[in-house]
């Protein structure tokens, strides 16, 4: 992009909520939104979901199916800092299931360790500060990957898939749980009341500032819908995508393999 002030090549623009960036500015705004709410993840979960993502992260355990014992396992989870994936995945295999946490915001890292520790799991489940489009993993190195609320806030998403297309091992599973497009009638329309209406202002309540809020609530909306995110991870080599819509497709999970 030209920068129409200079003549000079710009940065590229991309959507930050519902406003335009520049892409070099973009990971250090969310990443500022991260750190505001890591201490109150949980919480701002349950606004966003209605407490229904707890359910939902066991739907995303569930369809992983990983094996309960006598086979090594080894899942990465990204942008699951704090850890409800990778503690849901550790609980539903034993000591031959393991994981590693990568996350690009040091402060859900930080919540995510002591969840770890206290949960006395510290030795199966490991913790990375990392970013999505750019893994400090080696190729072929985990059978699976999961992203759990974590891939629109990626700059570049098609990158996301590559790198998680590389580090799966061949027969490696890739799954996804991402808010999406609501499909039932009138529902649609209290989700929506609820996103923009509501959960700004629950966000000013409870934690003080309603602007982490607002971008998340935007950030859903500007992500792909179900069939067009299923194109792009089909885009990046995976072969047997589906999708599941959760709760009327006010979330939806995505699954692909590498052949």
């Amino acid at each position: 992009m030209i920068d129409e002030r200079t003549g000079e090549p710009g940065d590229a623009q991309t959507s930050f909520g519902f406003r335009n960036v520049a892409e070099g500015e973009r990971q250090g705004l969310v990443n500022e939104v991260f750190a505001k709410v890591a201490q109150r993840y949980d919480l701002m979960n349950d606004l966003m979901s209605g407490g229904l993502h707890r359910l939902w992260k066991d739907d995303l355990i569930g369809w992983l199916a990983p094996p309960r014992s006598g086979r090594a396992f080894r899942l990465l989870d990204v942008a699951g800092g704090t850890g409800d994936v990778a503690l849901r995945f550790a609980r539903a295999t034993d000591t031959d299931g393991t994981a590693v946490i990568c996350d690009i915001s040091p402060e859900m890292l930080d919540v995510g360790r002591h969840r770890v520790a206290d949960a006395g799991l510290d030795g199966r489940i490991e913790l990375v500060e990392g970013n999505a489009e750019a893994l400090p993993f080696p190729d072929r190195a985990f059978d699976a990957y999961t992203i759990a609320f974590g891939i629109r806030n990626v700059t570049h998403i098609d990158q996301a898939l590559r790198e998680a297309y590389r580090v799966l091992k061949p027969g490696g599973r890739f799954l996804c749980l991402e808010f999406s497009e609501c499909r039932i009638p009138l529902l649609d329309r209290v989700y929506d009341f609820h996103s923009f209406e509501v959960i700004p202002r629950l966000g000013k309540l409870t934690a003080g500032d309603a602007q982490p809020y607002e971008y998340l609530v935007e950030s859903i909306r500007k992500f792909p819908k179900q069939e067009r995110f299923a194109d792009m991870i089909r885009a990046a080599g995976f072969s047997q995508v589906k999708y599941r819509n959760l709760s009327g497709g006010i979330a939806a999970m995505h699954s692909g393999w590498r052949i």
